[in-house]
């Protein structure tokens, strides 16, 4: 007999504490005992997490009206500019902003040491915020200057909207210069000297559901320690990329837009990161439910690292001159292993995504979905995929973050 579920059956067992819940990790083992239909029957949802740099992140920022009032033309926090031209009192902060004083890579390479990332990690943390605002005035906004402190706890509002995060798979970046190069994929050796990698593989949410089928507008999701969703497809979102028979992309390909209330998260799930020769980040803990809705979501979740590739791609001049082509492909488990071999040559392997942050994502997920706290949102519409009959234009490699 196929399983058949709708998210109002799953969300009535969570509800009667009936369900059933596993992480994308555990499940593996399940399939292995009982098959793709025997977990697919006793299991109602698998929780997936992903805790990794994502610089296409920021937080819109209300600050409420001073006395007398100020339309906010500049706006810094903590000395970082933050983006005013939305309205009076309102602002968004980029986690890549630097401040104005930083010698970025004037003084190569530049340490980064404190940028629009950490900003929003000291406003989760609670910590006491400098805001400074220059204005032009009128008369309605006579005031033409205002510096101040506050804490996340005392402005309006604070919400967390990233344009571009979870990546549906990554580049593998390594360099096949004779010289050290520093890029957002961290800092790479000459010489194949060593190969970085950001995704959680098995665990990662997109791997998971590789063709959109319970993933879309309105999905609610683990988001920097609270309660998100996911607000449009993201930014250089093309899941029309070539793939595997198990769906899953073999280049970068699908990203989400996701928003939430900066008031629930906390700081051990949104870092502020400094990256050597390149710049400011925000590392970002991102976890998705997947509904077990029939045997081939099942499927789809009974992914393992061997089965997920990623292209190998040279960021001393391949990636940097967008030139197409890359060195090939390579498994999440070898990347895992420490080494893999290109052309012939061993090279030591790192992570900048968290693995283990990642697990710890899906089984807090498990809990919270467990106890009740925590229901799942069926999508008011889909992400466009490539079953959606979406024809995009297969763009050349580029960068993402």
């Amino acid at each position: 007999m196929s399983v058949q579920r709708t998210f109002e059956e799953i969300n009535e067992k969570i509800k009667s504490g009936r369900v059933v819940v596993m992480t994308a990790e555990e499940v593996l083992d399940l399939v292995e005992q009982k098959g793709i239909t025997g977990a697919a029957a006793a299991v109602d949802v698998v929780t997936t997490g992903t805790f990794g740099p994502m610089c296409s992140s920021g937080v819109f920022l209300n600050f409420g009206h001073s006395k007398p009032r100020i339309k906010m033309n500049e706006v810094y926090l903590n000395g970082v500019p933050a983006y005013a031209g939305v309205a009076a009192v309102d602002a968004y902060l980029g986690a890549t902003a630097l401040p104005a004083a930083d010698p970025a890579n004037r003084n190569y390479p530049g340490e980064f040491t404190y940028g629009g990332g950490h900003v929003i990690e000291d406003l989760v943390a609670g910590k006491e915020i400098e805001l400074e605002a220059f204005a032009y005035g009128t008369d309605c906004y006579p005031l033409k200057k205002i510096k101040t402190v506050f804490r996340l706890s005392e402005i309006n509002e604070a919400t967390l909207f990233n344009p571009r995060n979870a990546y549906q798979n990554y580049n593998v970046a390594v360099n096949l210069s004779d010289k050290t190069i520093y890029t957002y994929m961290g800092v790479l050796k000459p010489h194949l000297g060593n190969a970085n990698y950001s995704s959680a593989g098995q665990l990662s949410p997109l791997f998971n559901d590789p063709l959109l089928k319970t993933i879309g507008i309105g999905t609610r999701i683990f988001l920097g320690g609270g309660i998100g969703y996911v607000a449009w497809h993201g930014t250089q979102h093309n899941p029309c990329v070539e793939r595997a028979a198990n769906g899953t992309p073999l280049y970068p390909a699908g990203t989400l837009a996701v928003i939430g209330d900066l008031k629930q998260m906390k700081p051990c799930w949104l870092r502020g990161l400094s990256f050597l020769g390149y710049g400011a980040t925000l590392q970002v803990g991102l976890g998705i439910p997947i509904p077990i809705l029939n045997e081939e979501i099942m499927e789809y979740c009974a992914v393992k690292d061997e089965d997920i590739f990623a292209p190998v791609v040279d960021y001393s001049h391949a990636y940097p001159n967008r030139e197409g082509g890359n060195l090939g492909l390579v498994n999440y488990k070898q990347l895992r292993s420490g080494e893999i071999s290109i052309n012939g040559t061993r090279v030591p392997t790192a992570p900048l995504s968290s693995y283990s942050g990642a697990r710890e994502i899906a089984l807090t997920l498990k809990e919270w979905i467990i106890s009740g706290k925590f229901l799942l949102a069926r999508p008011a519409a889909p992400l466009p995929s490539i079953e959606a009959g979406i024809s995009l234009k297969s763009l050349p490699q580029r960068g993402s973050e």
